[in-house]
């Protein structure tokens, strides 16, 4: 039987107080299966786009990013050291950021093959644009190349953090991104290697709606679930519920002061 998975599109939110978010549903989904019998809750994914904002992963290296703190202020970015694996990244406008918040008990436990399903969902999405994306071995992570255009670009950046087989952080999909965000950092801690974008490969704007269909289409049949869709209020409503709050968006909203 499909999983049910409950994708919330809550479009430009702030870092700080969706990252809390999370944490907020990873913990419901953690009670729920501590539950004598475990309650079989849906799993939540959440699709955003973040003000600009670079995040140290726990074992990243600050050095690697190149940018004093007045000059992030002046680029309107914000910085913060996080709990999830890998290095530096950034998030920015023109991105497509998903946090899938799922109990992996009730897919697989193995946490190499949920970061390869990530992976083949952005992987097969690119197929859809007629690009050849793939991986690096040793490299989490999309890439495009090496072809004419040059060595491999990364495309995708991923970083996760799991506590009781429940997922939270996930993925980074650059699809309008303005690439020279990433001049200021050491992406992923991978200095001979480059960032790109759906828009730079393709050679034009995508439009993001379309891609997230995509994503979300191949997203399902990696992981047999059933999904159903909110954004916006509806998201905001669900996730309410789901929590028993009910200032969530108010409280994660763009222009909130952390």
């Amino acid at each position: 039987m499909a999983e049910p998975v409950i994708v919330c599109d809550l479009g430009r939110v702030a870092y700080k107080p969706t990252w809390e978010l999370q944490k907020l549903l990873q913990a419901r989904l953690v009670d729920a299966k501590r539950q004598e019998p475990p309650a079989r809750i849906p799993h939540v994914f959440l699709l955003v786009e973040h003000p600009p904002v670079y995040t140290l992963g726990k074992n990243g290296r600050l050095e690697h990013l190149l940018l004093s703190e007045a000059a992030l202020r002046a680029r309107g970015a914000e910085f913060f050291h996080i709990d999830r694996g890998g290095d530096i990244t950034f998030h920015g406008p023109g991105q497509l950021v998903g946090y899938p918040i799922l109990d992996l008990d009730r897919f697989f436990t193995d946490i190499h093959r949920y970061l390869r399903e990530l992976e083949e969902t952005v992987i097969r999405t690119c197929a859809d644009y007629k690009l050849k994306a793939g991986r690096i071995a040793g490299r989490t992570g999309v890439w495009i190349g090496p072809d004419a255009r040059g060595p491999e670009r990364k495309i995708c950046a991923m970083g996760i953090r799991c506590s009781r087989w429940v997922t939270m952080h996930g993925f980074a999909f650059n699809l309008n991104t303005d690439l020279r965000f990433f001049s200021y950092i050491v992406p992923c801690g991978i200095a001979d290697r480059s960032v790109t974008s759906l828009a730079v490969e393709l050679g034009h704007p995508v439009n993001e709606t379309e891609v997230r269909t995509r994503l979300l289409h191949h997203f399902a049949k990696r992981f047999e679930a059933a999904l159903t869709f909110y954004e916006g209020r509806d998201a905001f409503a669900f996730l309410e519920d789901y929590l028993g709050r009910t200032d969530l968006a108010h409280w994660v909203k763009a222009d909130h002061v952390v």
